[in-house]
């Protein structure tokens, strides 16, 4: 017999999760709409092809395939060691393979500065365990076409505004640029052919500390002067000053004679988060010159949300130049940036809805269903949202299933009751 249970690292959402999730969304997706960017939509699976491109890094050993239709055993045989002719469709493990691919498809009806908002289900194969899910929401802005430093800035400041509506005062970005990396690594002396597990390596720092970066890069048999060169790096002797984000802090963070566009790059997209927050003190992004961000795609600015109530990021994203130019054969900037949308449902306290009454109506078995039906619909006209229930033995266990549900307050009906006669009674 079929188990019950929704599949491992998928959840059933009751209606008052579902509830508390849809808050945040609209909070979210206000801010967005207000930031003048527009949503669109994209269909859950994508060609198998696409999704299997190299743009999606690790994401793409994790991705749920379609097996293609009409397979009958003898092909499904043949083709066991190869996915690809098993395979012509797959379920999307992020949205911004399937934005690219959207962007090319539809660019004649988009302006040449596209500013987009997607927010839906993404599925990947991980390891069910908590706070990790197969399928999980996520929530992203995207901008293409603009190349500039304008591009990052909108995007911070949208999404900082965002999270400001949802309560969570405080965040800041951690910022760097996959440039600043190449660089330094060319300027330790690890070689090209080194560099993808150097930045894997890198991107523990956190957590396993500079001993350990050091160590690990010893044992992948990396160029030894080169780890040498950035051993002294890490144990360089700093002044404990406070610079607030700016030229001095990238260039303090960095090996000498960091390029000077990259860093004026950066410099541009602070002065231009502080224009738009309307902040004339501490621009709220942190330079690392170690953030790493995983997927391949990356070709310049990356960055993280931070807030200083979590250890961990609550979004992020980056600069990739060169994917939409994988489909459509010419260059076309772009820049996104996805908020962790499951983490802020967990983390966010939203309080009370105060913008609509929602009352439960207790009844008696007598109370005639055409009574029921005129008295939830006058409540439903003055603006309110109404649920009929029977009354039970139990009344105080219905009452506070009411109230978990969302609902704030509670009258009961008799038959023959006017609808103005009622009493409506807070349920908590």
């Amino acid at each position: 017999m079929a188990t019950v249970n929704a599949p491992r690292g998928m959840r059933d959402i009751l209606p008052a999760d579902k509830a508390r999730r849809e808050r945040v969304l609209s909070g979210i997706r206000e801010r967005y709409l207000a930031h003048g960017f527009d949503e669109i939509e994209t269909p859950a699976l994508e060609e198998y092809s696409r999704l299997h491109s190299g743009m999606g890094g690790d994401n793409e050993k994790l991705a749920y395939n379609v097996l293609r239709r009409g397979l009958d055993a003898d092909a499904i045989r043949e083709g066991a060691e190869d996915a690809a002719a098993l395979s012509d469709l797959g379920l999307r493990y992020d949205l911004t393979v399937p934005l690219a691919r959207f962007f090319v498809s539809n660019r004649g009806q988009l302006p040449g500065v596209f500013r987009s908002i997607q927010i839906g289900p993404v599925w990947r194969a991980e390891r069910p365990q908590k706070g990790r899910y197969r399928q999980f929401v996520q929530c992203d802005i995207d901008i293409m076409g603009d190349d500039s430093s304008r591009a990052e800035a909108e995007l911070m400041v949208a999404s900082l505004d965002a999270v400001d509506a949802l309560g969570l005062e405080g965040a800041n970005v951690r910022i760097n640029d996959r440039r600043v990396l190449d660089w330094m690594l060319d300027a330790f002396g690890f070689t090209a052919d080194e560099r993808p597990g150097v930045l894997i390596t890198i991107d523990k720092l956190d957590k396993i500390g500079p001993d350990g970066i050091v160590q690990e890069l010893r044992d992948r048999g990396a160029t030894a002067s080169a780890v040498d060169a950035f051993e002294t790096f890490l144990r360089r002797p700093q002044t404990m000053e406070l610079n607030p984000f700016g030229e001095r802090q990238i260039r303090k963070a960095l090996p000498e004679n960091a390029p000077d566009e990259i860093v004026g790059h950066l410099v541009g997209i602070g002065e231009a988060v502080a224009a738009g927050r309307g902040i004339e003190g501490d621009i709220p992004l942190v330079f690392d010159p170690f953030l790493v961000r995983g997927m391949g795609y990356y070709t310049g600015t990356i960055f993280e949300l931070a807030h200083p109530s979590v250890p961990y990021s609550l979004g992020g994203g980056g600069r990739y130049d060169g994917m939409i130019g994988r489909f459509l054969g010419q260059q076309v900037p772009a820049v996104g940036f996805s908020l962790g949308f499951e983490r802020l449902v967990d983390l966010v306290d939203l309080g009370a809805d105060a913008d609509a009454q929602a009352v439960v109506l207790v009844h008696d078995a007598d109370v005639p269903v055409s009574e029921l039906v005129a008295h939830k619909a006058g409540l439903i006209r003055s603006g309110s949202r109404v649920r009929l229930e029977r009354r039970v033995k139990n009344f105080k266990a219905l009452l506070e299933r009411s109230a978990a549900d969302g609902y704030t307050a509670f009258a009961t009906v008799s038959a023959g009751a006017e609808l103005g006669s009622l009493e409506i009674k807070p349920l908590t």
